[in-house]
């Protein structure tokens, strides 16, 4: 998570560095003299296109009526597959129970008290 923030970080900052560098060159160009109006250039005159030629157009046969087709072939049985012997997996083992109770560590107990007869 934190290399997409350094990363995010670093596009916002390439992004400002950017559009600074576009506002200085923009700047830069208004201050320029005024450049001279461009020449018009001369047009040419463009032939016309040919005419496309009617090309004769094919006859399609008609195509038979859905009812009209012959009925599609049974296809025959699939032979049965042998029956696979099945693997017995063993089962699996049972896992340890983790203990809920912290055990006590002795030198951190406070000493007895002694006893008094």
């Amino acid at each position: 998570m934190a290399s997409f923030n350094c990363f995010a970080l670093a596009f916002v900052m390439a992004l400002s560095f950017a559009s600074t560098d576009v506002g200085v060159a923009a700047r830069h160009l208004l201050q320029l003299p005024q450049l001279p109006p461009m020449p018009t250039l001369p047009t040419t005159t463009l032939p016309p296109l040919p005419s496309i030629p009617n090309l004769p157009q094919p006859s399609i046969p008609a195509l038979p009526r859905p009812g009209a087709l012959p009925p599609l072939p049974i296809m025959p049985g699939l032979p049965t597959l042998p029956s696979v012997p099945r693997a017995t997996l063993p089962p699996l083992p049972s896992m340890p129970s983790i203990p809920t109770a912290i055990p006590s560590i002795p030198f951190l107990s406070p000493p007895p008290s002694p006893s008094t007869p």
